[in-house]
């Protein structure tokens, strides 16, 4: 067997090793992004005088674009937030994704659930705060 061979789908076991790695790759760039966000925020904050626990904006996902054009720290710390939150999330979609090319149901209807159940607590806790 060569390498380029493909290792059929194990339906009910581990993803297929290039479906692994490309969610290995999603997360590990979602967790740097995250980090990198964090850390432009808080040195922001610190090169502002804002104290680490004063306290800040609520989130307002309206302003987010806004506050990172104008190098506010706390866009930049909600961007953070909000990538940290985002990456399990975008992990779930891309193994829906995978699974669905490779035609494995059972999986892909396991991902989906986690997806709407992630979607729901996601809303709820947006009506909740309002």
């Amino acid at each position: 067997m060569t390498g380029s061979a493909r290792v059929p789908a194990d339906p009910g076991g581990a993803p297929p090793p290039d479906l692994e790695r490309s969610i290995a790759r999603l997360l590990t760039i979602g967790t740097y992004l995250s980090v990198g966000f964090l850390v432009v925020g808080v040195v922001l904050m610190l090169r502002s005088g804002i104290a680490p626990r004063s306290g800040g904006p609520a989130f307002d996902p309206g302003r987010l674009i806004q506050d990172v054009l104008a190098l506010r720290p706390a866009g930049f710390i909600w961007l953070g937030l909000v990538a940290v939150v985002a990456t399990p999330a975008a992990r779930v979609l891309a193994s829906l994704v995978g699974y669905v090319r490779r035609g494995e149901r059972l999986m892909a209807v396991v991902a989906a659930s986690i997806l709407a159940v992630i979607a729901l607590s996601v809303t709820l806790a947006t009506v909740l705060e309002s």
